[in-house]
């Protein structure tokens, strides 16, 4: 009936999602578009690999949200499926010191973690590069958001450690990827004299996507996630043009996801622009929203302190941040140091009477954005 008012709207068992696991930041694309060459770049340096020699090192750099995990997933994907090489992906961002990187590579060659009483760095080193040696494996480790690892203070010896393995253990072949995607970090000038002396990698560029080419993949995932029909060509367009905006893909996919559930919350069959622009006021606080979740007890409560005292100099800061935390000032600094390089908060230097050159702490963001995505 054409004019029923129930007529297009969903019943309670159904989906305006064809597969929602589409729209999962971690979903590896079967058709992975517009970044060609830079996997044919990492090719090159992983092909002596399949060989059975030491691949050569690559660091991948570029803003976030260009394809840079999702270029070494499909490359691991492919030598899991055509080769004997190991493959390991470690998460920096969740394992931010050197022991933490080298006790998920135990997990990845003996598939079991290690034991959690005090084993020492080297003894887990030995046995890493002892079971490389005696399977004849070649491993190649990925160190995804390695910025975190200077963050902490940690990039040079954990870098060092898996690039003089073969030194230490004759015969124990590893190859590294260092993803980074802080575009202030000079990854080679950031690190010591001694890594700097034997780290020689491909450098390989991830550049942002373009409006026609977020569209473009974007138009796949709503093609392989959504119903026909879900998504109209003008809805899409403009979940391009906010995903441009702000330079993430990642913002788009989370955007594509969030519309859908808000279609479905009207039972409505279809997406539509109210839908799309509800959802970018949550989308668009994606890149904070993973920050945030990854910072430790401490360096939450610090961002909880300075949203709470946008603008106030460093020193007012401190002392209400070491009231709920007793933590000491050169703790505080790099805390400080670490969020402002996460882009969370920003530092104004300035003449104050009475006080000599101080700075001013302020959030990236709006507080309340900020403490929203804190609770």
């Amino acid at each position: 009936m054409a004019d029923d008012p129930e007529e297009g709207m969903l019943s309670w068992d159904e989906s305006v999602f064809r597969d929602e696991h589409v729209f999962e930041i971690d979903y590896v694309p079967e058709t992975f578009k517009h970044r060609e060459s830079q996997m044919e770049s990492l090719k090159y340096a992983l092909r002596p690999a399949v060989r059975g020699s030491r691949p050569l090192n690559a660091m991948v750099r570029g803003p976030p949200g260009t394809g840079k995990t999702t270029s070494v997933q499909k490359l691991f994907s492919e030598l899991a499926a055509q080769s004997d090489v190991a493959t390991i992906r470690v998460n920096c961002q969740v394992n931010a010191t050197r022991y933490a990187v080298f006790s998920r590579l135990f997990e990845g060659v003996f598939d079991y973690e290690p034991p959690t009483s005090s084993i020492s760095f080297k003894k887990l080193f030995t046995q890493i590069a002892d079971q490389l040696v005696e399977d004849d494996e070649v491993l190649i480790v990925a160190l995804d958001d390695v910025n975190y690892l200077f963050y902490e203070n940690e990039a040079s010896d954990t870098l060092y450690s898996l690039l003089r393995a073969h030194e230490e253990h004759s015969g124990a072949k590893i190859g590294v990827i260092i993803i980074s995607s802080d575009p202030d970090l000079d990854v080679i000038d950031a690190l010591d004299s001694r890594v700097q002396s034997v780290f020689r990698p491909e450098e390989v560029y991830f550049n942002r996507y373009g409006e026609g080419e977020i569209a473009d993949i974007l138009r796949e995932r709503v093609k392989r996630g959504f119903h026909d029909g879900v998504v109209s060509t003008a809805v899409l367009d403009r979940v391009a043009e906010l995903t441009a905006q702000s330079g993430d893909l990642r913002v788009g996919i989370d955007l594509l996801r969030r519309a859908g559930l808000n279609a479905e919350m009207r039972a409505s069959r279809t997406v539509n622009s109210q839908d799309v622009e509800d959802a970018f006021e949550t989308s668009k606080f994606i890149h904070l929203s993973r920050n945030l979740k990854n910072l430790s007890d401490s360096e939450a409560d610090l961002v909880e302190v300075i949203a709470e005292h946008d603008g106030d100099q460093a020193g007012d800061v401190y002392e209400v941040f070491h009231e709920r935390t007793e933590l000491g000032y050169t703790r505080y600094s790099e805390i400080i140091n670490k969020l402002e390089k996460l882009g969370i908060i920003e530092t104004e230097y300035a003449e104050i009477e009475g006080r000599g050159r101080s700075r001013s702490l302020s959030l990236e963001y709006e507080p309340e954005a900020v403490l929203d995505r804190l609770e």
